[in-house]
C-alpha cells in the first residue's frame, strides 16, 4: 500500500471514530442519568417525579435547535460549529455536575440540550459531505455505534459511578473527552460548507421553538403542582397559539423551518403519527423502571443498572435481524404485529416484585428491548420510504423533532401517572404497587399506534425490501 493510499484509508477511517466518539458522549449522558435519577433527587432534596424535568429540558432543548443546526452548518461551516457543539456540551456537563438546585440542574441541561442537538445532525453531515460513495457505508456504519452502545452501557456505568462514587461524575466524565475531541477535530476534520445556503426561517424559529417549549412547560407545571392554575394555563394556551401560528406561516413560505408538506407523503404521516404515540408509550420506560426498581424495590444504582441494561442488549441484538424479518413480512406486517406484542411486553414489570430472581427480570426486559428495537428500525425505515432526495434534509430534520417532543411527552405522561397514584394511595413516597397502573396507561398508548400502522399499503417500503411485499 502506498502512502497516499495509506493516508486515504486513514482519513476515511479517522473521520467517521472522531464523529462517532463525540456521538458517544452525547448518547452515554443521555442513558446514564437515568439510572442517577433517585439518587440525584435525594442529594438536591427533590422528588423523583420533579426530576424528570432533567430529563425532558433536555430533549426539548434537541427539539428545539436541531432544525437550525443545518442551516448553521451550511452558513458558518460544519467543523467550527461542530467544534462549538462540543464546547457548548462540555460547558453544560460542567454546569450539571456543579448543580446545587433543581432549577439549576435543569437549566444546565437546557444547554446540554443545546449542544446536543447541534452534534448529532452536524456530525452526520460531516460524514455524509466528505466521505467518498465507496466508503460511505462503512463510514456511517461507525455512527450507529454510539446509538447501539449507549443504551447499554449507561445504565451500568451511571449505576456504578452513582454507587461507588458521586452522580456528579456522569458529567464530569465528558470533559477529558471533549477536549480530546476539539483537539481532533481541529487536526483532522476539514472545513465543510455547502454551495448555497438557503435563508434562515427566522419567524418560523421564533413561532416553534418558544410554542413547544411553552407547551410542555405547562403541561409539565400542571403535572408537579409547581405553579399556580393561571400560569399553567398561560404557558400552555400560549404554547398552543404559538404553533398554531407556526402552522399559517410553514404553509405561506418556500423553506419553512419544519416542512409540514412532509406529511402528505402516506408512509412518513403515518410514521409521524403512529411512531409518536409509539414512541410516547416507550419512551417512559429509562424513567420508569430505574424508580421502580431503586424506590419501589430498594436496589441500588448499580443493581438497577445491571438489570436496565438488558433492554439496550436486546435492542442492540436486534440490529442485526430487523433487514431480514422486514424482508420476509413487509413493513405493514411487522408494525402491526410488533405494536402489539411490544403493548404487551411493557405489561411485564407488573409482574416484577422485589423477590424476583433476577434472570426473570432480566430475560424479560431483553425479550422488550428487542420488540423496540424493530419497532423503532421500521418506523425509522419506512419514515423515508416515499420522501424524494431533494427532501430529505427536512424529512431528517422533522423525523429528530418528533421523536424528542415524543419522548419528553412519555416522560411527562408518566410523571402525571405517578403523580396521580401518590395523591390516590397517600402515599408520601413512591411505593411498588404505585407503578403497576401507569405501566398499563402506557402500554395502551403506545397500543394506539397499530391502527395507524395499520393504514399502510401491502408494498409500502417495498423499494427498501430484498423481496418486495404484492399489493
Amino acid at each position: 500500500m502506498t502512502r497516499a493510499a495509506f493516508r486515504a484509508l486513514l482519513h476515511a477511517r479517522l473521520m467517521p471514530l472522531i464523529v462517532a466518539v463525540a456521538l458517544l458522549m452525547e448518547t452515554l449522558d443521555a442513558n446514564v442519568i437515568s439510572t442517577s435519577l433517585p439518587e440525584i433527587a435525594r442529594d438536591l432534596d427533590t422528588s423523583p417525579i420533579h426530576l424528570k424535568l432533567a430529563l425532558t429540558s433536555y430533549m426539548l432543548a434537541l427539539a428545539i435547535f436541531i432544525p437550525a443546526s443545518g442551516w448553521a452548518a451550511d452558513r458558518f461551516g460544519a467543523r467550527p460549529i461542530f467544534r462549538l457543539a462540543i464546547a457548548v456540551f462540555a460547558a453544560g456537563s460542567i454546569a450539571c455536575g456543579a448543580a446545587n438546585s433543581l432549577e439549576g440542574l435543569v437549566a444546565a441541561r437546557v444547554l446540554q440540550g443545546i449542544g446536543g442537538s447541534m452534534m448529532v445532525p452536524v456530525g452526520r453531515l460531516i460524514v455524509l459531505r466528505t466521505t467518498p460513495r465507496a466508503e460511505l457505508v462503512n463510514a456511517l456504519a461507525w455512527l450507529t455505534v454510539p446509538a447501539l452502545i449507549g443504551p447499554v452501557l449507561g445504565p451500568l456505568l451511571g449505576g456504578f459511578i452513582t454507587t461507588w462514587w458521586d452522580w456528579r461524575w456522569i458529567f464530569w466524565i465528558n470533559i477529558p473527552i471533549a477536549v480530546l475531541g476539539m483537539g481532533l477535530v481541529t487536526l483532522f476534520i476539514p472545513q465543510v460548507t455547502a454551495e448555497t445556503t438557503r435563508r434562515f426561517d427566522l419567524r418560523g424559529f421564533l413561532l416553534l421553538g418558544p410554542g413547544l417549549g411553552a407547551v410542555l412547560t405547562g403541561v409539565t407545571l400542571a403535572g408537579l403542582n409547581l405553579s399556580s392554575p393561571l400560569w399553567m394555563a398561560g404557558f400552555t394556551l400560549g404554547g398552543c397559539g404559538l404553533i398554531a401560528g407556526y402552522v399559517v406561516h410553514a404553509g405561506k413560505v418556500a423553506e419553512p423551518l419544519v416542512d409540514l408538506g412532509l406529511l402528505r407523503i402516506p408512509t412518513f404521516r403515518i410514521a409521524a403519527l403512529g411512531g409518536t404515540f409509539f414512541r410516547i408509550g416507550a419512551g417512559a420506560r429509562p424513567f420508569l423502571l430505574p424508580l421502580l426498581f431503586q424506590l419501589g424495590f430498594a436496589m441500588t444504582p448499580f443493581q438497577s443498572g445491571a438489570l436496565t441494561f438488558a433492554a439496550g442488549l436486546g435492542a442492540m441484538t436486534m440490529k442485526f435481524v430487523a433487514k431480514p424479518i422486514l424482508d420476509r413480512f413487509g413493513f405493514r406486517r411487522v408494525l402491526v404485529a410488533n405494536a402489539m406484542i411490544s403493548a404487551v411486553l411493557m405489561l411485564l414489570p407488573i409482574l416484577f416484585t422485589a423477590t424476583t430472581p433476577w434472570g426473570l427480570i432480566v430475560v424479560p426486559l431483553f425479550v422488550a428491548g428487542v420488540g423496540w428495537s424493530l419497532q423503532f428500525t421500521a418506523i425509522n425505515a419506512i419514515a423515508y420510504a416515499e420522501v424524494p432526495a431533494e427532501r430529505m434534509s427536512s424529512a431528517t430534520s422533522f423525523n429528530s423533532v418528533l421523536q424528542q417532543l415524543s419522548g419528553s411527552v412519555g416522560i411527562t405522561v408518566a410523571a402525571f401517572g405517578l403523580t396521580g397514584m401518590q395523591a390516590m394511595t397517600g402515599h408520601a413516597a413512591l411505593d411498588a404497587g404505585d407503578f403497576a397502573p401507569v405501566f398499563v396507561l402506557m402500554a395502551a398508548v403506545a397500543l394506539i399506534s397499530a391502527p395507524f400502522f395499520a393504514r399502510l399499503a401491502r408494498d409500502a417500503g417495498g423499494g427498501m425490501l430484498k423481496t418486495p411485499r404484492p399489493r
